[in-house]
């Protein structure tokens, strides 16, 4: 388990994870970028309510891939059944 030392907002933190440190920092760095982006939008907004909007951005991005890739696979187990039932 690896322990890194990253910066959000300004603010340092230390996470512990299973995953390269590089690959934490990289999380670290896509959470602050996020946020300032609310930060944009609502340049008087506290930075709790600009990482509550982050989060919810974050969630629906990851909402709509999923579903996407659940369509997806539906769609390859149609065709894969296609395919299996010609031989039959």
């Amino acid at each position: 388990m690896g322990s890194v030392e990253v910066n959000i907002l300004g603010q340092r933190y230390r996470i512990k994870g299973d995953d390269s440190d590089e690959y934490m920092e990289e999380l670290a760095r896509f959470v602050d970028k996020r946020i300032r982006k609310m930060y944009e939008k609502w340049p008087n907004t506290v930075p709790l309510k600009a990482a509550i909007l982050a989060a919810l951005d974050i969630a629906d991005e990851f909402h709509k891939y999923r579903k996407e890739q659940e369509a997806l696979t539906r769609g390859i187990q149609r065709k894969t059944e296609q395919l299996v039932s010609l031989f039959d």
